[in-house]
């Protein structure tokens, strides 16, 4: 679904309730009914706002018709034997138990494990503004996580406070963890990494997740102390922005769309020195080039398509994709229909030679955006048939290794604590 479709329906379908219960309390007023009829609308708006919160993830997250095609038996050998590392996904925000194997959307261990994956970084959404689209967004718009927060029941301290957002989340992730009978562990640090690596290789069915944050919003006043709360509940990786601008930096899809601002450049120091990896995605122009004048380690571009294969307004340029090599970062492309104008994995494929071509294969990471509200070609369970489309389209094996996960193992060793 789009964001128009979808920001029409959260204005439309209220709105038109709204017109019912005042037509319906005139009516009872005419016909001397009980007042009480006149909140009926409002009632059947409240039941189905919570029905459809609840279905909502499974209508934002789609999969591709064409299917993800056929696996031949190298290509499978290659994948199950590579730590595959997915840069970006955002299934918390939809409230689902991923220790479940669902029908809906693209992520949870099940489909993970069956997928190959060894890292998921799950990442947080914690605001989209009403109306929030890809050219300019204006922040001070209702929120409609608020509405997802309200319906799924997150606690109260959720609703209006975005830094609780994230301990809620941070929480629940930590809880599965801990439920999983082992198929789920956490990676804050070095260690945590090698010790998955090691768990793998040995056979064990595990897959590690690391923790985001799509955009500092969430971070004011004393930002240096949420930083630290955060940091003590898992926060690896954070972006600057997300769908629009804020005090820290501009947003690609923000109305201003400027650079770091002075609170930026410190929160930038903040996160190298604690060993958060700074996440470019959704980053203005101006944003992405002082981040990466500023830089002392490297940093990642989570999920994107790049413009010399699709150009979009938020894939990157060659000049940027320069200047993260430059960097020694990695740029994860993405699954998605849009980011890299096609349906099915050789178009993701064509995105990551472009890369290949620029500046060589040892900055192209994989960054699905799964669960990201998209169309994906195919769910987690289905990544083998993007190791085939690399393999089909001439790539060398050592070369589909650092993409599936070697170049972020080598970004995450240099960054985490």
């Amino acid at each position: 679904m789009s964001p128009a479709l979808l920001n029409g329906l959260l204005v439309l379908v209220p709105a038109a309730v709204l017109a019912v219960t005042v037509l319906v309390y005139a009516w009872t007023r005419a016909r001397g009914r009980p007042l009480v009829l006149a909140g009926l609308p409002g009632l059947v708006c409240g039941v189905l706002a919570i029905l459809v919160s609840h279905r909502i993830g499974d209508v934002l997250n789609p999969v591709s018709s064409e299917g993800p095609g056929a696996v031949g038996e190298a290509a499978l050998a290659l994948h199950r034997d590579t730590p595959v590392i997915d840069l970006h996904a955002d299934p918390l925000l939809f409230g689902r138990d991923l220790l479940e194997r669902s029908d809906a959307g693209h992520v949870d261990v099940p489909r993970l494990l069956e997928g190959g994956v060894a890292l998921q970084v799950f990442s947080l959404v914690t605001r989209a503004p009403l109306g929030y689209n890809e050219e300019a967004t204006n922040p001070d718009r209702p929120d409609l996580v608020t509405w997802i927060a309200l319906t799924h029941f997150w606690p109260p301290r959720t609703w209006f406070d975005l830094h609780q957002r994230v301990l809620h989340h941070a929480g629940r992730l930590e809880r599965m963890a801990e439920g999983s009978g082992g198929r789920l562990g956490l990676v804050r640090d070095r260690d945590d990494l090698e010790a998955l690596l090691a768990a793998r290789r040995a056979g064990r069915p595990v897959v590690g997740g690391l923790l985001a944050i799509e955009g500092a919003h969430v971070l004011s006043g004393d930002f240096r102390s949420q930083l630290d709360v955060l940091f003590e509940h898992g926060l690896r990786m954070a972006s600057f922005t997300h769908f629009f601008d804020n005090a820290f930096a501009g947003s690609v899809q923000g109305l201003e769309k400027g650079g770091l601002t002075a609170r930026g450049r410190e929160l930038l120091a903040e996160l190298e020195r604690r060993g958060i990896v700074v996440d470019l995605a959704h980053a203005s122009h101006a944003t992405i080039e002082d981040v990466l004048a500023a830089a002392r380690r490297p940093v990642v571009f989570s999920h994107t398509g790049v413009a010399g294969t699709c150009d979009q307004l938020h894939n990157l340029t060659d000049r940027h994709l320069r200047a993260i090599a430059e960097n020694g970062g990695g740029v994860g492309i993405g699954l998605w229909d849009t980011a890299v104008c096609g349906t099915r994995a050789r178009d993701t494929v064509r995105a990551m030679r472009h890369v290949i071509d620029l500046v060589g294969d040892a900055h192209v990471g994989l960054g699905s955006d799964f669960d990201g509200a998209v169309r994906a070609h195919f769910d987690a369970s289905a990544l083998p048939s993007l190791t085939q489309a690399m393999l089909d389209a001439g790539l060398a094996p050592d070369t589909v290794r650092r993409i599936l996960g070697g170049n972020v193992l080598r970004v995450l060793r240099a960054v985490l604590p």
